[in-house]
């Protein structure tokens, strides 16, 4: 029995080389870099791999249903469609904190508890978060064509609404991928697909963009200064440490909880000595199971239609000037703390203070011995790296305390 030619047609209606746009070939061009960067590159391929395959997924043309008619339903923003469930651990901010008990449960504070005053290195880095802060506001005053005012639900004041989309683009700085998602699905779900995919675009271009910022603001002396071997942090100490930051840090800023109290959960699981298959069980399956899934559906939320946008465009740099300041940020409170310090700290350290673990520490590692091949400052800046993953959070809490 032969189809008839308006079954043919309607069927072809339906296809993705029917529907498809510029927009949709641009993005899925975009997902097929970020699968060359982390296959070829290495540049975080935990990361890059899903996000570029979402975007693929994300962008497949579907066709929109005529008025009346039921569409397919099974695209990322249709209510009820598999990948919307999925997508509702983002939107809700479920799948940032299961990511940070499964880093807390693989993170080792020993370096930050044996020289605690590096926290400040990381505390200085989040300057370049409030300072991104205050830029993107005047920028949404100043420039209104980039709609970073608009409010979906026409509910907020205007004024209210630019300062919470300001802020949840100023986290890209701490250049933690589940802190920028936490945040801005709080303040601003609108942007959080291209906050969620800029934050982690720089989260893996670290080794590319802070290198030239470290060699510019240091000299060649100041990166060959060697740091003595850190003290040894006791058990008692590791254990401590989790149940004494997670108080003084959400008795300071409580709405952080969410992200501090499962990361220093995540700690003691590992430092306890007892819950060694709790703590195996998040520093790997568990996370690795939600970095899927986050990935995935933080890809396929790019859609063409609703990604590329003047607002978009606008995330992107405002995220890139604030981890650009960040870093710089660092490497000057370094700087400033060597006048006042009779051991030198090699002021390379201080750009490990963005959240990017263990990234930002192994590039300062690398930047330090393409100067002086004995030169270790691995473990000396994995302090001021775990540093800014707290600051991180404890900034997005503020932030989220005034804004939210």
């Amino acid at each position: 029995m032969e189809l008839p030619l308006d079954a043919i047609w309607q069927y072809l209606q339906f296809t993705g080389f029917y529907n498809a746009t510029p927009g949709n070939l641009i993005m899925i061009a975009v997902g097929c870099l970020f699968i060359y960067l982390a296959i070829s590159k290495e540049y975080e391929p935990l990361l890059l791999v899903p996000i570029g395959f979402g975007m693929l997924i994300g962008n497949v043309p579907i066709p929109l249903p005529e008025a009346g008619q039921k569409g397919l339903e099974i695209g990322i923003y249709e209510p009820g469609s598999a990948l919307n469930l999925l997508y509702f651990g983002v939107t809700a901010g479920i799948y940032p904190p299961l990511i940070f008990l499964g880093i807390g449960a693989m993170t080792d504070f020993s370096s930050l508890i044996a020289r605690p005053k590096l926290v400040l290195l990381g505390a200085a880095a989040q300057v370049g978060v409030f300072a991104t802060l205050f830029s993107a506001i005047l920028i949404g005053q100043y420039i209104p064509a980039l709609e970073l005012a608009v409010d979906p639900a026409g509910v907020l004041n205007p004024q209210i609404r630019l300062m919470q989309a300001a802020a949840s683009i100023a986290i890209i700085g701490g250049a933690d991928g589940p802190t920028a998602i936490f945040l801005s699905s709080q303040l601003a779900p609108d942007l959080l697909g291209a906050i969620a995919v800029s934050a982690y675009s720089y989260m893996a271009l670290v080794p590319v963009i802070q290198p030239p910022i470290m060699r510019l603001l240091t000299t060649r002396e100041e990166r060959l200064i060697r740091m003595s071997p850190p003290p040894v942090a006791t058990k008692t100490q590791k254990i401590i440490f989790p149940i004494i930051g997670l108080l003084v840090c959400l008795f300071i800023v409580p709405g952080a909880l969410p992200l501090l109290g499962l990361l220093f959960f995540g700690n003691l699981l590992k430092e306890s000595g007892v819950t060694e298959r709790l703590a195996t069980t998040a520093r790997t399956t568990f996370i690795d199971i939600v970095t899927i899934l986050l990935g995935i559906t933080v890809g396929a939320s790019t859609q063409a239609s609703t990604f590329l946008t003047p607002r978009s465009i606008a995330v992107f740099v405002l995220g890139a000037i604030s981890f650009m300041i960040a870093t710089a940020s660092g490497l000057l409170f370094a700087k400033a703390m060597n006048l006042f310090l009779k051991e030198k700290i090699n002021p390379l350290i201080g750009a490990a203070g963005v959240s990017a673990v263990p990234m930002a520490a192994r590039v300062v590692h690398q930047v330090g011995q393409s100067e002086d091949p004995q030169n270790h400052l691995l473990m000396h800046a994995m302090a001021p790296n775990v540093a800014g993953v707290i600051g991180s959070a404890v900034a997005a809490g503020v932030l989220l305390a005034v804004l939210g």
